[in-house]
């Protein structure tokens, strides 16, 4: 992996950022493809959005930009990733946000994950995680740098040798999954959590979104216990990087055999259309 802090080559940050203090910040993960980074004013917009809405004073998003392309101009490899965290700043030891002028800027690139491919063929397997996430308004939709609930539901998924799972909030309605948002089909109606509560408003969601808009398919934002996937025909999952994955089957509980599913339609309507 490399890493840039503010602009220079560089694997340290002070150990008085808020990110280490407090997970103040926010971040976003970019699929990087021959040397360019896909979708990057969507992902621009986020991060000006997220730090807004944190009350971070905003960097240079100009330079940011350029830097990102620079990086991305530098790689080898076909595919990678791309991670961009902003950072509140270094200083203090409260919790006072006073007087922090000058956001910390990281830039990391890493391997692309070698699995994806093979998960477009076989489809993922999922569990439905047992940590739920709380509804907080406040924080819901964005990429915060507080990701501890993912960190224990990613442990429950690594045990069960899952691919991903199905994450709950405290009210026991389907948010989305550890890494990525959710979607599944009931004939011509395709439905997709609510995420004002709590969860990430990704990317490849929104623009998935905006396709099913313009498309044979109904689209509904709804709030639903997990028994609904019980009766749909079909489970697809989503980010930036997968772009979208068929899921093959949902482990529900250990009392009960896994739901499978074995249609692919929208995944096949959606799969290259993600890709652009």
């Amino acid at each position: 992996m490399s890493y840039w802090v503010n602009g220079l080559a560089c694997q340290q940050i002070s150990v008085t950022d808020r990110a280490v203090s407090f997970g103040d910040g926010c971040f976003t993960t970019i699929h990087g493809v021959n040397q360019q980074a896909k979708m990057l004013n969507e992902h621009v917009a986020r991060l000006i959005n997220d730090s807004q809405r944190l009350k971070i004073s905003q960097p240079d998003w100009v330079a940011l930009k350029q830097h990102i392309q620079q990086v991305c101009s530098l790689q080898t490899e076909d595919e990678f990733v791309v991670k961009v965290i902003i950072s509140r700043g270094v200083g203090g030891r409260g919790y006072s946000s006073h007087g922090f002028t000058s956001p910390t800027v990281i830039v990391s690139v890493s391997p692309f994950p070698n699995n994806y491919a093979q998960l477009q063929c076989k489809g993922a397997r999922l569990i439905v995680s047992d940590i739920p996430l709380a509804r907080s308004p406040l924080l819901a939709g964005m990429k915060h740098l507080n990701r501890l609930e993912q960190v224990l539901i990613k442990q429950g998924i690594d045990e069960c040798a899952a691919d991903e799972a199905i994450v709950l909030d405290t009210d026991g309605i389907i948010v989305e999954c550890c890494s990525a948002n959710v979607f599944w089909r009931v004939g011509q109606t395709v439905y997709t959590p609510d995420v004002s509560h709590s969860g990430v408003n990704g990317l490849m969601r929104q623009k998935i979104i905006a396709l099913l808009a313009d498309s044979q398919y109904h689209l509904q934002v709804v709030e639903r216990f997990a028994t609904v996937l019980k009766h749909c025909d079909e489970v697809i999952i989503c980010n930036a990087l997968m772009p979208v994955l068929p899921v093959q089957s949902i482990q529900i509980s250990q009392q009960q055999p896994p739901l499978q599913f074995v249609s692919r339609e929208l995944f096949e309507y959606l799969f290259l259309r993600c890709k652009i």
